[in-house]
């Protein structure tokens, strides 16, 4: 997945609260074509966020997806996350999207991929994207070390990070959280 190389975005579940955050670069190649992508959407009046790295299309028709299955199981997330995966995965038109999806509500913070992964990260920090690895070392040092700072900080603080070191992530950065 190639077109991976595109963002960085991170989620942590942290005193209560629940905050994803994403960069805005979106790169074509070794260019950047736009330093102002919305990647993080709200869902179900805001009980529900989404961050997205990948082809922005194939990433938009995940989110429609994953909308629908939330609508036919009640708005289980963890259960429309799970049918979302499999179908993803055995869908012969879906199976070739090239996205991952961080969702996560009050409580659970989740990591779905196209190989039918549902991943319900440790720690509650969840990071995907091109400098998902920097990010995912930042939050887990400031969870350990700077608990003192709101989840929304330490997705800022990792972001930012990441920003420095991976070149496919810029510091354009939306946040958005969700409290229990």
């Amino acid at each position: 997945m190639d077109k991976l190389k595109s963002t960085t975005v991170v989620a942590i579940r942290h005193e209560g609260k629940v905050a994803i955050g994403a960069d805005g670069q979106a790169t074509l190649g070794n260019t950047i074509a736009k330093s102002s992508v919305n990647k993080i959407r709200k869902l179900q009046e805001g009980k529900i966020v989404t961050g997205f790295a990948g082809s922005t299309a194939d990433a938009f028709t995940l989110l429609e997806k994953f909308e629908e299955k939330l609508g036919k199981y009640s708005n289980n997330m963890k259960r429309a996350a799970v049918e979302l995966a499999k179908e993803w995965r055995t869908d012969r038109m879906l199976s070739k999207l090239e996205a991952m999806m961080i969702i996560a509500d009050a409580t659970d913070v989740l990591i779905i991929s196209g190989t039918g992964d549902v991943i319900e990260p440790d720690l509650g920090i969840a990071t995907i994207g091109s400098g998902s690895m920097y990010a995912q070392s930042a939050a887990r040092a400031l969870k350990k070390y700077a608990p003192q700072l709101s989840a929304e900080d330490m997705v800022r603080e990792s972001l930012s990070i990441a920003a420095d070191i991976c070149i496919y992530t810029n510091h354009n950065l939306i946040i958005e959280s969700v409290a229990e």
